[in-house]
């Protein structure tokens, strides 16, 4: 099992560099795998859109809770550490032209090693997707064919280069260098809580993090994701799954729960606490608890393979 933190964004500290880069480091002495960073390019001080993660129907940050750009915090963090994973939870894909977005990927995965994953999603935020200059009801289309480009553009297509023909973008002779670590490219997982994410992950996804759900509504959606790649000629059981829980109350017993649930992956959410030494007295407390023995050989030290690399 692998364990992950988020960035305490709720903290409004993860702009913050010193305090961020001490707790990225403080979770990498800890042995965490990983370290997570969330994606708002904009937040409406009035949205109609209805938050599906909490009752209320509101997100629970501030809406000027301050959120950095999560590929260049990613990339600060990189500098900051020399082991800890690197990931997003959740890229809002159709908020991104997947062009440039290939090239500013494969930059981080390389200047770090090897040590992006990238989960992306659709967003539920009307209003933030209309903002970034995407039709919201196109979202899903938008999404699919963007992990086409993105694997398009990673791939070694030769002098020729790569070409793409879809709805929403087209190529033709493109080189975009230099190109990820991993010959299978940047693992993309899928994070959602929808059917419709189910199946994008049984698709397409190196792996998928459903979101907000447990019990039945779990293990249907994770039947759901299975059918569809099964129905797409892959291997179902190559694509990791990333489950959720808490810094504060995650132990073996809660983690063997989540495991027999077929997580390889726990993303754990910290308490919120502003003051570090509080946040990183947590991590240490959660550490000892899960028997986490230190620093972890990144993906492309360790050479571990990823579900792309079944494909």
């Amino acid at each position: 099992m692998r364990y992950s933190v988020m960035a305490p964004t709720e903290t409004g500290r993860a702009a913050d560099p010193e305090w961020i880069a001490a707790f990225a480091r403080h979770a990498e002495t800890c042995g965490f795998e990983s370290i997570v960073a969330v994606e708002h390019a904009v937040v409406m001080s009035q949205y109609s859109s209805e938050y599906p993660y909490d009752s209320s129907g509101r997100m629970e940050l501030a809406d000027d809770c301050p959120i950095p750009d999560p590929l260049n915090l990613l990339a600060y963090l990189a500098g900051c550490t020399e082991t800890l994973g690197l990931a997003t939870g959740v890229l809002i894909l159709p908020n991104h032209h997947p062009v440039p977005l290939a090239k500013r990927l494969a930059t981080l995965d390389r200047l770090s090693g090897g040590r992006l994953r990238v989960c992306a999603g659709v967003g539920w935020m009307r209003e933030e997707i209309e903002a970034c200059g995407t039709d919201f009801a196109t979202r899903g289309r938008r999404t699919d064919e963007a992990i086409d480009v993105l694997r398009a553009l990673w791939a070694e297509s030769g002098p020729e280069g790569a070409t793409h023909d879809g709805e929403f973008f087209g190529f033709s002779g493109a080189m975009s260098y230099p190109k990820p670590v991993r010959p299978s490219g940047v693992p993309i997982h899928i994070g959602g809580h929808s059917k419709a994410a189910a199946r994008r992950a049984g698709r397409r996804g190196d792996g998928f993090q459903p979101l907000g759900l447990h019990g039945d509504a779990l293990q249907a959606l994770v039947t759901e994701m299975r059918r569809a790649a099964e129905d797409a000629g892959r291997d179902p059981h190559a694509i990791e799954l990333t489950l959720g829980h808490a810094v504060m109350k995650i132990d073996p017993a809660r983690a063997a729960k989540l495991e027999s649930a077929g997580a390889s992956r726990i993303v754990l959410a910290g308490s919120g606490a502003t003051a570090l030494q509080q946040q990183c007295d947590e991590l240490s407390a959660c550490a000892e608890r899960l028997g986490l023995t230190g620093p972890r050989p990144g993906p492309a030290a360790s050479g571990a393979a990823t579900a792309g690399d079944a494909r």
